[in-house]
């Protein structure tokens, strides 16, 4: 999904096939910045007076060094805060900031967590705990961090927007669906948000709300393969294949793959223009020769060619019967094809 936190950087996920989800994450995630706490602030717990005064001073002076860039001098003064005062919230969030600026989400999510139990009303903390837990690949425990986060603040964007991919990435798309609605109402011209929408309309099998919502984020953001791939993916169970051949085109074109190129085969082949259809799927197997729908295509379409000729044409039979064996045999247990080899064989 897309999980993210304020700006437009991206992180990819694995997903279902021909599906996959954006997943927004802020560039301070991955470089700098992004402090969540004022130098000077006495937020958080742990504000009696015994020793207040030497951890909000080093807990001042370690976003300081975050500021100079000076990160390690900054977890030790953040550590130093936290010997005076384990309860103090905002050296446990900026420390937290710390690791993740660094890219040590596991220590940046327990940082995180820790914050989140002292003070379960502190959104930030709520919130970023289900982003570094998302970020490890914890989709179900980021889920329940989330659900914490918009307890606090209902119509938060990112939140929204995030616990939607997580739902779809644990295969509940039914329970995200309300809060991908929710971010694309909160921000109607955010992209992301609006092929977040789309793939878990299209997961649900709604897929005349996914087009629009996929054709809406055509307009807001760059034709990233996913986006035309979920488009085109669409508009195929659709059966409108002309506007699935045009966006297939697109995506070999600016994204040429085995798969780009066997959907492109596939629409063509619905087309009934077997001649290029054939021409794409020897282009996907160009690629990559052991690409199974690929020589699936190719030996349909060498099929068909064979039994238009009355079965006179012995090499397209062969061929055909070729693709479809090596398929077999790459990937076993395929029973369509291996009822088309019985039928014809």
């Amino acid at each position: 999904m897309p999980i993210q936190q304020s700006t437009s950087s991206s992180l990819r996920f694995a997903s279902r096939r021909w599906l996959a989800l954006a997943v927004g994450v802020c560039a301070g995630l991955l470089t700098g910045g992004c402090s969540l706490s004022k130098p000077g602030q006495p937020d958080g717990k742990g504000t009696a007076t015994t020793g207040v005064t030497s951890v909000q001073a080093a807990t001042n002076s370690a976003e300081s060094a975050i500021m100079r860039g000076d990160r390690d001098e900054a977890l030790r003064l953040f550590g130093k805060a936290i010997e005076i005062n384990p309860e103090f919230t905002r050296a446990h969030m900026g420390m937290a900031d710390v690791y993740r600026i660094d890219g040590d989400y596991a220590k940046a999510e327990k940082a995180y967590g820790k914050s989140a139990a002292l003070e379960p009303q502190n959104f930030d903390a709520q919130y970023f705990h289900g982003l570094m837990l998302h970020v490890l690949g914890r989709a179900q425990d980021a889920i329940g961090a989330y659900l914490r986060s918009l307890s606090i603040k209902p119509d938060d964007f990112q939140a929204n927007l995030n616990i939607s991919a997580a739902y779809y990435q644990i295969g509940e798309s039914g329970q995200g669906l309300p809060y991908a609605q929710t971010a694309v109402r909160l921000n109607p011209k955010d992209g992301t948000a609006r092929l977040n929408l789309g793939t878990l309309y299209a997961e649900l099998g709604k897929d005349r709300e996914a087009v629009a919502e996929y054709q809406q984020a055509a307009e807001l953001m760059p034709l990233t393969p996913a986006l035309l791939t979920n488009l085109s993916d669409s508009l195929g169970r659709l059966q409108r294949f002309d506007e699935m051949r045009n966006t297939l085109e697109q995506l070999a074109k600016t994204a040429p793959s085995p798969a780009a190129y066997e959907r492109l085969g596939f629409s063509l082949f619905k087309l009934k223009l077997f001649d290029e259809s054939r021409e794409n799927f020897n282009k996907a197997l160009a690629l990559d020769a052991n690409y199974c729908p690929a020589l699936n295509g190719l030996g349909v379409c060498e099929l068909n060619a064979w039994l238009w000729s009355e079965r006179k044409d012995d090499g397209a039979r062969t061929r055909a019967f070729d693709a479809l064996r090596k398929s077999l045999v790459i990937k076993p247990g395929q029973p369509r094809i291996q009822e088309i080899l019985s039928r014809y064989q």
